[in-house]
């Protein structure tokens, strides 16, 4: 249970962690930004949250499934899931990580801040150590 609930603080760092941060002055409401990095802005607000919902789902399914359902089944389902919640779970955040390695990216506009900061990376570090800490304890260690 412990490996769920963090893979479940994961989750909600994803439904929540883009829309927060992105949907500000420094983002979407940027005078500054013209309309197609607005439209990344709003592309990667809507792939966090739609990650955020697929590992809310694989990290939950398999309790959901039916009393009839045969063990061998049940487990495979289960193994299956936190495979998949996992990689749901992380891969939004090593994306982030990578970003900066993209030519003229930074972790941060000029005007809020020195460019050659990355504050983003001890967050983005920790939210995807959270998922794979969830998910070995749930498949390694459990």
């Amino acid at each position: 249970m412990l490996g769920k609930a963090l893979l479940t603080v994961d989750a909600i760092g994803l439904l929540l962690g883009a829309p927060i941060a992105d949907m500000s002055h420094s983002h979407i409401y940027n005078d500054r930004w013209p309309p197609h990095a607005k439209f990344h802005c709003g592309q990667t607000i809507t792939l966090s949250v739609i990650l955020g919902l697929g590992t809310l789902f694989f990290t939950w399914r398999s309790s959901f499934l039916s009393r009839s359902t045969p063990a061998p089944v049940a487990a495979r389902v289960a193994r299956d899931s936190l495979h998949a919640a996992v990689f749901t779970g992380t891969i939004y955040w090593l994306a982030g990580l990578a970003a900066v390695l993209f030519p003229g990216s930074a972790g941060i506009d000029p005007e809020f801040g020195p460019p050659e900061t990355f504050p983003q990376a001890p967050v983005f570090t920790a939210f995807a150590g959270l998922a794979v800490l969830g998910w070995a304890y749930e498949t390694l260690l459990h």
